[in-house]
């Protein structure tokens, strides 16, 4: 764990890897003590935002340095069903580069949960992991388009375009799904810890 500077009033945890990551976010979650503003997690990094006239910079160091680490989902996050038309341009190259047949590379996609691990690239895109084995490269060339509601998967992750933008992901499916919509109490319908179960529907 390495404590980096991030302006006057947060603190930036860097770890080696994404499992570190988010058990060392979930024992921030849990200790979590009075100052604290804000959790962002990352892949390699966990942001802590203070209130600087509650808690000092010295006292949020201390404070982390002496937070436990959490074991991984305990199946408590709440739980969204995404449908999915498994339509996707890359869906057949994709299964080809795993060794699997299409309803393979489907029936894995949907019979595992998945968790979101953090947010990121765009606003409702959550990260998602899963114990499928659904490991793949991005894709050497990034689209200059991807649109909404586009479901891809890269490196471990498993994820929804929210709004249509340049993406490198391998594209399996599409979903009606609104990942972001900012006229919602909670814009996003993805958080950190929500569990996620991707269910096949038939054009």
């Amino acid at each position: 764990m390495r404590l980096l500077p991030f302006g006057d009033a947060a603190l930036l945890v860097e770890f080696d890897g994404l499992e570190q990551t988010l058990a060392a976010y979930r024992g921030l979650v849990v200790d979590r003590i009075d100052g604290v503003e804000a959790l962002v997690p990352a892949a390699r990094t966990v942001l802590v935002r203070i209130d600087t006239s509650v808690l000092s910079l010295t006292g949020a160091e201390r404070w982390i340095r002496g937070s436990s680490p959490r074991a991984a989902d305990d199946g408590t996050g709440s739980l969204v069903r995404i449908p999915v038309r498994y339509d996707g341009a890359d869906l057949a190259d994709t299964a080809r580069h795993l060794g699997l047949s299409v309803a393979d590379l489907i029936a894995r996609h949907t019979g595992h949960e998945w968790v979101c691990a953090f947010i990121g690239f765009a606003p409702g895109f959550g990260y998602l992991t899963s114990d499928a084995g659904l490991n793949v490269p991005r894709l050497e060339t990034s689209r200059p388009v991807v649109p909404a509601g586009a479901v891809g998967l890269a490196g471990e992750f498993s994820g929804v375009y929210p709004r249509s933008s340049p993406g490198g992901w391998r594209l399996i499916g599409t979903t009606d799904a609104r990942l972001w919509d900012p006229d919602r109490p909670e814009p996003s319908l993805l958080a950190p810890g929500t569990r996620v179960r991707f269910e096949e529907v038939r054009s």
